[in-house]
């Protein structure tokens, strides 16, 4: 599969846009709740699982300054929307959010995507194939909660936006191997060396997608594409 590092540049920026697309539609309507929401949107899929230490939130959000990270937990703390012990836990309080928000991700999806099942089957089987790569964040985000009867477009949603952590992970890695840090790759120019980090982020990125056929591959850009 010498070219699979092309289809992973084509389908990043569709899969990108699928999520943000529903993440906006979903917007008007919904009953925002007393208190800031903050990146407890970022982490509905995997605060319903299992707890995250504030290590490996700087892993997840590795281009956000430490202090504004910092500032955000103790927002989260002082609200009672986690609570730290070894790990940070979500509280009762963010858990009925997230089941409110899954919801109205549920119901949203239903009202502008057509029936999504085959697409949610293969981004599940993508994302059960991409690597974990150690002190990644695909490993801290991955799988996805999943509520019992959860409807495909709800599971398509939150598999996308799991998924792209296996690139955000492969990009990390390319511009390590590069001797950059998170704060120099922000403001890199267009140049051979950018260029030469992209590709490495495609080939990387490339590998989950061995999991699909030729047309498998085709029918998941199609399909996603539909869904813009």
């Amino acid at each position: 599969m010498p070219n699979l590092h092309l289809f992973a540049a084509r389908i990043a920026p569709v899969i990108d846009a699928a999520h943000v697309n529903l993440h906006a539609a979903a917007r008007p309507g919904f009953e925002h709740p007393a208190f800031t929401p903050g990146f407890l949107v970022d982490l509905r899929s995997t605060l319903p699982l299992r707890p995250l230490t504030r290590a490996g939130l700087s892993t997840i959000y590795r281009y956000t300054k430490p202090a504004d990270l910092a500032e955000e937990v103790a927002v989260h703390l002082a609200q009672g929307t986690l609570k730290e012990t070894d790990a940070l836990h979500p509280t009762p309080k963010t858990t009925a959010f997230i089941r409110a928000l899954y919801a109205h991700h549920e119901a949203t999806a239903a009202r502008i995507w057509p029936d999504v099942t085959r697409l949610a089957a293969q981004v599940a089987r993508v994302l059960a194939a991409a690597p974990r790569r150690p002190g990644g964040a695909l490993e801290l985000m991955a799988p996805p909660y999943e509520p019992p009867g959860a409807a495909p477009g709800l599971l398509l949603f939150n598999r996308l936006a799991v998924l792209r952590y296996s690139r955000a992970d492969a990009h990390a890695a390319a511009w390590r191997a590069a001797g950059l840090t998170a704060g120099e790759v922000v403001n890199l120019r267009e140049g051979p060396l950018h260029a030469e980090i992209e590709h490495a982020t495609n080939v990387a990125a490339a590998e989950p997608y061995k999991v699909l056929t030729d047309g498998e591959r085709d029918e998941l850009h199609t399909g996603l594409s539909a869904l813009i």
